[in-house]
């Protein structure tokens, strides 16, 4: 019997691809001119468009999937519109978190595109040539580390504004002040109006809490200098072991009061504490910081020092002031503040 062999399947067809839409279909649909679809689509304020006209061509837009092309707009304004954050190399949490929602949402009202850069690479000024890659018209950067030579290379690569959010001034660069001792000595003053005379304070030993930790420890030691206080440094790492650990000796230390560094350590070793058979506040006063909600739904409910940060409006009117008007002498401004929420713990 002879075979006959198959012929090879032929590759189907590929569909042709729609083509990309274009500000011209939209001025077509939208029965306005391209120069009306430029205006609505980049914001322009200079120009008055009726609020009809500029329903029609966003719902236009919309139905054809039209989206501007970043870098052309870029071009014909000389600079882009992309806000580049790079992301903390330390641990953040929830409070951060929210603040950076806010600034983001506070820019885009603006018509900023904010882009956050990664973790990995260089840091400091060796970082400000990665991020200089991407040509932003605006760099926010958190914490410590870039210097003056990164603040240069980020200028002469086309950025407008260079924002530092940290404890200190960094030249060229606007400088929104955070210096965290105010959350240690309001902390410590408290637990010391109290009557408390025994006072630890816990230091985190996950890397990249430095920057916070040691000024919040310093805090609280120049709020009870001169006092008949003492002060306890309590090394703990973020683990529940650990946090067992210390309590279990807690008795031979002596301390009637701790300020846990923030709201997350005081729950780890509230826990721990009364595991240990510890009694909050009557044997030890507790206050923690960052005013999470979890600290209001532990027993007792947790003191803390709630941190009064900038508006992410504010900030972001900050930025687009320093990218309408870049020859401008940088800005400074004290931006942190501390109160504190007296609750069951202390």
């Amino acid at each position: 019997m002879v075979q006959i062999p198959k012929t090879p399947a032929l590759p189907s067809p590929v569909a042709p691809s729609r083509s990309v839409p274009t500000s011209a279909d939209v001025a077509r649909l939208a029965g306005v001119s391209r120069a009306t679809v430029s205006y609505v689509l980049n914001n322009t304020s200079a120009v008055r468009i009726s609020e009809p006209t500029r329903r029609r061509v966003h719902e236009a837009a919309k139905e054809l999937g039209y989206v501007p092309h970043a870098a052309a707009r870029s071009l014909r304004a000389g600079h882009s519109r992309m806000v580049l954050i790079p992301a903390p190399t330390f641990p953040v949490g929830p409070l951060y978190s929210r603040f950076l929602a806010d600034l983001q949402s506070a820019l885009g009202v603006l018509d900023y595109t904010v882009v956050q850069y990664g973790t990995g690479g260089p840091h400091g000024d060796e970082a400000a040539r990665a991020w200089a890659e991407l040509r932003p018209v605006a760099v926010l950067v958190p914490g410590s580390g870039l210097g003056p030579c990164g603040v240069a290379v980020l200028k002469r690569s086309g950025a407008r504004a260079v924002v530092t959010l940290g404890p200190e001034t960094i030249e060229g660069a606007h400088a929104l002040l955070m210096d965290h001792d105010v959350v240690g000595h309001t902390a410590g003053s408290h637990l010391y109006d109290r009557g408390r005379r025994r006072i630890g304070v816990v230091v985190p030993q996950e890397p990249g809490l430095e920057a916070f930790s040691a000024p919040r420890l310093d805090g609280v030691r120049q709020s009870l200098r001169g006092t008949d206080a003492t002060l306890t440094e309590l090394p703990l790492a973020y683990e529940e072991q650990a946090a067992a650990r210390l309590a279990a000796r807690w008795r031979s230390l002596g301390l009637d009061a701790v300020f846990t560094y923030n709201d997350e350590y005081a729950m780890l070793l509230m826990r721990a504490l009364q595991d240990e058979g510890i009694r909050i506040p009557e044997e030890t006063a507790v206050i923690g910081a960052d005013d999470l909600m979890l600290g209001r739904l532990l027993r007792p409910r947790l003191t803390t020092v709630r941190l009064q940060l900038p508006s992410g409006q504010e900030l972001a009117e900050l930025v687009d002031r320093a990218v309408r008007k870049p020859g401008t002498e940088p800005e400074t401004h004290k931006v942190l503040g501390a109160t504190v929420l007296h609750r069951e713990s202390s």
